[in-house]
């Protein structure tokens, strides 16, 4: 009865831990893209929206620049080809491309608008 207890016990602890495991496996296996949202002059915009396309699963998301026209993603799939772009008061950026083969797990693309 005893050796029951002990395996069951034993079985309870792998169940609790494989799972934490698991997260961290997925945790490093992902990769984020920050950057810059600046104007013609090269000054930093605030309230740009930022859009990136998983060119998977054609998935936009987008971000509203901060102070200092920051953005930021993350959960990023390592696999994935993604596409960046701006948009602020009717200029936009050029699309830049974050490919799989950049293996950089923090990456970093600006991006400028252009009237």
């Amino acid at each position: 009865m005893a050796t029951i207890r002990w395996t069951m016990f034993l079985m309870m602890i792998a169940l609790a831990v494989l799972p934490a495991a698991d997260k961290k496996g997925e945790e490093g296996n992902v990769r984020t893209v920050q950057g810059t949202v600046t104007d013609a002059q090269g000054a930093p915009v605030d309230g740009a929206v930022v859009q990136i396309k998983n060119m998977k699963t054609l998935q936009i998301r987008s971000f509203i620049t901060k102070d200092g026209g920051a953005f930021y993603f993350h959960g990023l799939s390592p696999d994935v080809d993604y596409e960046l772009k701006a948009d602020f008061q009717g200029a936009s950026s050029g699309t830049k491309t974050l490919s799989s083969f950049d293996s950089r797990k923090q990456a970093v693309i600006n991006l400028q608008l252009k009237k």
